[in-house]
Protein backbone atom coordinates (compact mmCIF):
# COMPACT_ATOMS: atom_id res chain seq x y z
CA UNK A 1 0.00 0.00 0.00
CA UNK A 2 0.95 3.63 -0.47
CA UNK A 3 2.35 4.31 3.02
CA UNK A 4 3.59 7.60 4.38
CA UNK A 5 6.94 6.47 5.78
CA UNK A 6 8.84 9.74 5.96
CA UNK A 7 7.97 13.25 7.03
CA UNK A 8 10.62 15.15 5.13
CA UNK A 9 11.22 15.59 1.42
CA UNK A 10 13.92 13.34 -0.02
CA UNK A 11 15.40 13.57 -3.46
CA UNK A 12 14.68 10.73 -5.84
CA UNK A 13 18.38 9.97 -6.12
CA UNK A 14 18.70 9.63 -2.37
CA UNK A 15 15.61 7.49 -2.16
CA UNK A 16 16.71 5.18 -4.94
CA UNK A 17 20.29 5.10 -3.72
CA UNK A 18 19.35 3.80 -0.30
CA UNK A 19 17.93 0.67 -1.86
CA UNK A 20 19.95 0.38 -5.06
CA UNK A 21 21.67 -2.77 -3.84
CA UNK A 22 18.35 -4.55 -3.31
CA UNK A 23 17.50 -5.11 -6.99
CA UNK A 24 18.54 -8.38 -8.61
CA UNK A 25 17.85 -10.34 -11.76
CA UNK A 26 18.60 -14.01 -12.19
CA UNK A 27 18.49 -16.59 -14.96
CA UNK A 28 19.63 -16.48 -18.61
CA UNK A 29 22.67 -14.80 -20.16
CA UNK A 30 21.15 -11.37 -19.50
CA UNK A 31 19.58 -12.34 -16.21
CA UNK A 32 16.40 -13.80 -17.70
CA UNK A 33 15.28 -17.39 -18.06
CA UNK A 34 12.42 -19.35 -19.50
CA UNK A 35 10.65 -19.14 -22.83
CA UNK A 36 10.18 -15.47 -23.71
CA UNK A 37 9.65 -13.40 -26.83
CA UNK A 38 12.67 -11.17 -26.23
CA UNK A 39 16.00 -11.73 -24.52
CA UNK A 40 16.42 -8.04 -23.69
CA UNK A 41 17.02 -7.54 -19.95
CA UNK A 42 14.41 -6.00 -17.69
CA UNK A 43 17.05 -4.46 -15.44
CA UNK A 44 19.38 -1.58 -16.19
CA UNK A 45 16.59 0.25 -18.04
CA UNK A 46 14.59 3.32 -17.22
CA UNK A 47 11.01 2.24 -17.95
CA UNK A 48 8.82 5.32 -18.47
CA UNK A 49 5.23 4.75 -17.37
CA UNK A 50 2.75 5.26 -20.21
CA UNK A 51 -0.48 4.24 -18.50
CA UNK A 52 -2.01 2.22 -15.69
CA UNK A 53 -5.15 0.12 -16.15
CA UNK A 54 -7.02 -0.70 -12.92
CA UNK A 55 -10.32 -2.62 -12.88
CA UNK A 56 -10.54 -2.14 -16.63
CA UNK A 57 -10.17 1.65 -16.46
CA UNK A 58 -7.12 3.20 -18.12
CA UNK A 59 -5.29 6.10 -16.47
CA UNK A 60 -2.66 8.03 -18.41
CA UNK A 61 0.55 8.54 -16.47
CA UNK A 62 1.69 12.01 -15.46
CA UNK A 63 4.87 13.31 -17.04
CA UNK A 64 8.05 12.04 -15.40
CA UNK A 65 6.69 8.75 -14.01
CA UNK A 66 9.16 5.88 -14.42
CA UNK A 67 10.30 2.56 -12.93
CA UNK A 68 13.73 0.98 -12.52
CA UNK A 69 13.99 -2.74 -11.85
CA UNK A 70 17.64 -2.87 -10.78
CA UNK A 71 20.99 -3.07 -12.52
CA UNK A 72 22.71 0.12 -13.62
CA UNK A 73 20.66 3.01 -12.26
CA UNK A 74 19.40 1.13 -9.20
CA UNK A 75 15.81 0.39 -8.22
CA UNK A 76 12.78 2.51 -7.52
CA UNK A 77 11.58 5.37 -9.66
CA UNK A 78 9.17 8.27 -9.75
CA UNK A 79 5.38 8.26 -9.43
CA UNK A 80 4.92 11.55 -11.30
CA UNK A 81 5.20 13.88 -8.30
CA UNK A 82 7.28 11.87 -5.85
CA UNK A 83 10.42 9.77 -6.14
CA UNK A 84 10.80 6.51 -4.25
CA UNK A 85 13.15 3.61 -3.58
CA UNK A 86 12.21 -0.06 -3.83
CA UNK A 87 13.23 -3.61 -2.99
CA UNK A 88 13.14 -5.53 -6.29
CA UNK A 89 13.87 -9.08 -7.37
CA UNK A 90 13.61 -10.25 -11.00
CA UNK A 91 13.53 -13.94 -11.89
CA UNK A 92 12.69 -14.69 -15.48
CA UNK A 93 9.39 -12.99 -16.20
CA UNK A 94 8.48 -12.65 -12.52
CA UNK A 95 9.12 -9.34 -10.75
CA UNK A 96 8.77 -9.06 -6.97
CA UNK A 97 8.44 -5.36 -6.25
CA UNK A 98 8.18 -3.55 -2.92
CA UNK A 99 8.07 0.27 -3.04
CA UNK A 100 9.97 1.86 -0.15
CA UNK A 101 10.57 5.35 1.20
CA UNK A 102 9.39 8.24 -0.94
CA UNK A 103 9.22 12.00 -1.06
CA UNK A 104 6.03 13.76 0.03
CA UNK A 105 5.32 16.48 -2.49
CA UNK A 106 1.63 17.33 -2.89
CA UNK A 107 0.22 17.65 -6.40
CA UNK A 108 -2.83 16.86 -8.54
CA UNK A 109 -1.37 13.45 -9.56
CA UNK A 110 -1.56 11.93 -6.07
CA UNK A 111 -4.53 9.77 -7.08
CA UNK A 112 -2.50 8.20 -9.88
CA UNK A 113 0.48 7.82 -7.55
CA UNK A 114 -1.51 5.82 -5.02
CA UNK A 115 -2.92 3.54 -7.71
CA UNK A 116 0.54 2.96 -9.18
CA UNK A 117 2.10 2.31 -5.76
CA UNK A 118 -0.62 -0.23 -4.97
CA UNK A 119 -0.21 -1.93 -8.36
CA UNK A 120 3.56 -2.19 -7.97
CA UNK A 121 3.40 -3.64 -4.45
CA UNK A 122 3.62 -7.40 -4.95
CA UNK A 123 4.42 -9.98 -7.62
CA UNK A 124 4.16 -8.85 -11.25
CA UNK A 125 4.40 -10.75 -14.53
CA UNK A 126 6.40 -9.19 -17.36
CA UNK A 127 5.07 -9.46 -20.91
CA UNK A 128 8.14 -9.15 -23.15
CA UNK A 129 6.38 -9.33 -26.52
CA UNK A 130 7.06 -5.70 -27.35
CA UNK A 131 10.44 -5.29 -25.69
CA UNK A 132 12.39 -5.28 -28.96
CA UNK A 133 10.36 -2.15 -29.78
CA UNK A 134 10.97 -0.68 -26.34
CA UNK A 135 7.60 -1.69 -24.83
CA UNK A 136 6.92 -3.69 -21.67
CA UNK A 137 3.75 -4.55 -19.76
CA UNK A 138 3.69 -5.57 -16.10
CA UNK A 139 0.53 -7.36 -14.92
CA UNK A 140 -0.54 -7.74 -11.30
CA UNK A 141 -2.17 -10.82 -9.77
CA UNK A 142 -5.53 -9.00 -10.07
CA UNK A 143 -5.07 -8.38 -13.78
CA UNK A 144 -4.20 -4.68 -13.54
CA UNK A 145 -1.63 -3.59 -16.14
CA UNK A 146 1.24 -1.11 -16.16
CA UNK A 147 2.27 -0.09 -19.69
CA UNK A 148 5.91 0.98 -19.96
CA UNK A 149 8.30 2.18 -22.62
CA UNK A 150 12.07 2.53 -22.73
CA UNK A 151 11.81 5.14 -25.47
CA UNK A 152 12.81 8.67 -24.42
CA UNK A 153 9.83 10.82 -23.54
CA UNK A 154 9.85 14.21 -25.20
CA UNK A 155 9.69 16.99 -22.62
CA UNK A 156 6.31 18.72 -22.47
CA UNK A 157 5.91 22.27 -23.69
CA UNK A 158 6.82 24.60 -20.82
CA UNK A 159 3.86 26.23 -19.09
CA UNK A 160 5.66 29.55 -18.83
CA UNK A 161 6.77 31.41 -21.92
CA UNK A 162 4.13 29.70 -24.08
CA UNK A 163 0.95 31.19 -25.51
CA UNK A 164 -1.93 28.76 -24.92
CA UNK A 165 -4.99 28.94 -27.17
CA UNK A 166 -8.14 27.82 -25.32
CA UNK A 167 -9.90 24.89 -27.02
CA UNK A 168 -12.69 23.92 -24.64
CA UNK A 169 -14.42 24.67 -21.35
CA UNK A 170 -16.43 22.27 -19.19
CA UNK A 171 -16.36 20.46 -15.87
CA UNK A 172 -14.78 17.35 -14.33
CA UNK A 173 -16.75 14.97 -16.56
CA UNK A 174 -17.27 16.76 -19.90
CA UNK A 175 -15.82 19.63 -21.89
CA UNK A 176 -17.25 21.45 -24.89
CA UNK A 177 -15.42 23.19 -27.72
CA UNK A 178 -15.54 26.97 -27.68
CA UNK A 179 -18.27 28.53 -29.83
CA UNK A 180 -17.13 29.68 -33.26
CA UNK A 181 -17.54 33.32 -32.16
CA UNK A 182 -14.58 32.98 -29.78
CA UNK A 183 -12.68 29.99 -31.21
CA UNK A 184 -9.01 30.86 -31.54
CA UNK A 185 -9.43 34.19 -29.76
CA UNK A 186 -9.28 33.14 -26.08
CA UNK A 187 -5.66 32.67 -25.05
CA UNK A 188 -3.38 32.83 -22.02
CA UNK A 189 0.36 33.42 -21.77
CA UNK A 190 2.10 32.53 -18.50
CA UNK A 191 5.23 34.63 -18.13
CA UNK A 192 8.37 33.59 -16.27
CA UNK A 193 8.01 36.57 -13.91
CA UNK A 194 4.97 34.95 -12.26
CA UNK A 195 2.24 36.72 -14.19
CA UNK A 196 -0.29 35.80 -16.86
CA UNK A 197 -1.87 37.86 -19.60
CA UNK A 198 -4.19 37.12 -22.49
CA UNK A 199 -7.74 37.35 -23.71
CA UNK A 200 -10.94 35.80 -22.30
CA UNK A 201 -12.81 35.75 -25.61
CA UNK A 202 -13.83 39.39 -25.27
CA UNK A 203 -11.75 41.33 -22.73
CA UNK A 204 -8.03 41.23 -22.14
CA UNK A 205 -6.87 39.94 -18.75
CA UNK A 206 -3.75 40.05 -16.59
CA UNK A 207 -2.94 38.76 -13.11
CA UNK A 208 -0.29 37.24 -10.90
CA UNK A 209 0.11 33.53 -11.61
CA UNK A 210 2.63 31.47 -9.63
CA UNK A 211 2.90 27.78 -10.66
CA UNK A 212 4.23 25.20 -8.20
CA UNK A 213 3.81 21.42 -7.92
CA UNK A 214 0.94 21.23 -10.41
CA UNK A 215 -1.00 24.17 -8.96
CA UNK A 216 -1.18 27.79 -10.14
CA UNK A 217 -1.91 30.40 -7.47
CA UNK A 218 -3.64 33.35 -9.15
CA UNK A 219 -3.94 36.92 -7.99
CA UNK A 220 -6.98 39.14 -8.56
CA UNK A 221 -7.45 39.48 -12.34
CA UNK A 222 -7.50 42.85 -14.07
CA UNK A 223 -9.56 43.08 -17.24
CA UNK A 224 -10.49 45.62 -19.87
CA UNK A 225 -14.11 46.74 -19.83
CA UNK A 226 -15.62 46.00 -23.20
CA UNK A 227 -19.29 45.01 -23.15
CA UNK A 228 -19.65 41.32 -23.99
CA UNK A 229 -22.78 39.42 -25.00
CA UNK A 230 -23.81 35.90 -25.90
CA UNK A 231 -21.08 33.30 -26.35
CA UNK A 232 -18.33 35.84 -25.66
CA UNK A 233 -19.82 36.80 -22.29
CA UNK A 234 -20.35 33.17 -21.23
CA UNK A 235 -16.83 32.12 -22.24
CA UNK A 236 -15.40 35.04 -20.30
CA UNK A 237 -17.39 34.14 -17.17
CA UNK A 238 -16.21 30.53 -17.40
CA UNK A 239 -12.57 31.44 -17.87
CA UNK A 240 -12.63 33.91 -14.98
CA UNK A 241 -13.40 30.97 -12.66
CA UNK A 242 -9.78 29.87 -13.17
CA UNK A 243 -8.63 33.01 -11.37
CA UNK A 244 -10.53 32.24 -8.17
CA UNK A 245 -7.49 31.33 -6.05
CA UNK A 246 -5.72 28.05 -6.85
CA UNK A 247 -6.08 26.11 -10.10
CA UNK A 248 -4.56 22.73 -10.94
CA UNK A 249 -2.67 22.36 -14.18
CA UNK A 250 -1.15 19.58 -16.27
CA UNK A 251 0.96 19.91 -19.40
CA UNK A 252 1.14 16.89 -21.72
CA UNK A 253 3.16 17.37 -24.90
CA UNK A 254 1.53 20.50 -26.40
CA UNK A 255 -1.71 20.32 -24.41
CA UNK A 256 -2.59 22.16 -21.20
CA UNK A 257 -5.42 21.28 -18.82
CA UNK A 258 -6.50 23.75 -16.13
CA UNK A 259 -8.90 22.70 -13.37
CA UNK A 260 -10.41 25.25 -11.00
CA UNK A 261 -11.48 24.44 -7.44
CA UNK A 262 -15.16 24.39 -8.47
CA UNK A 263 -14.44 21.74 -11.14
CA UNK A 264 -14.37 24.09 -14.13
CA UNK A 265 -11.99 22.46 -16.63
CA UNK A 266 -10.29 24.29 -19.48
CA UNK A 267 -8.12 22.74 -22.18
CA UNK A 268 -5.69 24.68 -24.36
CA UNK A 269 -3.08 24.01 -27.02
CA UNK A 270 0.34 25.60 -27.40
CA UNK A 271 0.23 28.15 -30.18
CA UNK A 272 2.47 27.41 -33.14
CA UNK A 273 5.32 29.85 -33.37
Amino acid sequence: MYKQRVTQTLTVLAAAGLLAACGSESGGSDGDSGSVDSQAPLTGVRWNVVSLTVDGKKHDAPDGAYIRLGGKGGTGGHYGCNGYGADVSVKGDTVDYKPGIHTEIACKALGFERRLADALDGTLKADRKGMDDGRLTLTTSKGDRIALTSEPVAPPTPLQGTTWTVDSVGDDSTTRALPKQVAGKARLTFDKDGTVHGNLGCNDVSAKAVPKNGVITFGVPKTTRMMCQGAKAKTERDLLKLFDGRTGYKVSDKDLTLTADDGTTVTATAATK
